[in-house]
């Protein structure tokens, strides 16, 4: 006779019937995939969630200057970007959804400097 694949039970019904329950299903499907590697889509959607959260944490007046040492130390990654803009002077300021960054050397220390994302650059 067939067995749950989560909890042993004997199964009654259908002839294809892998679960007795939702429960034992989502509970199985949940251990399977803990034990997986993270899939690339996962690492990467990880990582732009938290330059995003950093970033926002970091730019709360819309435009905000901070050390690269400082914010690299939290986990943020410059590597991870979603869109670029580039400003009249040539800069390109990569961006995290509407978080935007650029790296800069000022007085002999890497600092990032963080805007919001303004209607203007649509263009």
């Amino acid at each position: 006779m067939r067995s749950c694949l989560d909890c042993g039970k004997k199964l009654e019904g259908r002839v294809d019937k892998k679960f007795c329950d939702p429960y034992c299903k989502s509970n199985y499907h949940y251990e399977r995939n803990k034990v997986k590697d993270q899939s690339l889509f996962k690492k990467v959607d990880q990582q732009l969630k938290l330059n995003r959260r950093l970033l926002r944490q970091f730019n709360k007046a819309g435009k905000a200057v901070v050390r690269a040492e400082h914010i690299i130390a939290l986990g943020f990654n410059p590597n991870y970007f979603t869109n670029y803009w580039k400003n009249k002077k040539g800069d390109v300021y990569l961006f995290v959804y509407e978080f935007g960054f650029l790296k800069r050397k000022e007085n002999g220390k890497w600092k990032y400097i963080l805007i919001q994302w303004q209607d203007y650059m649509k263009a």
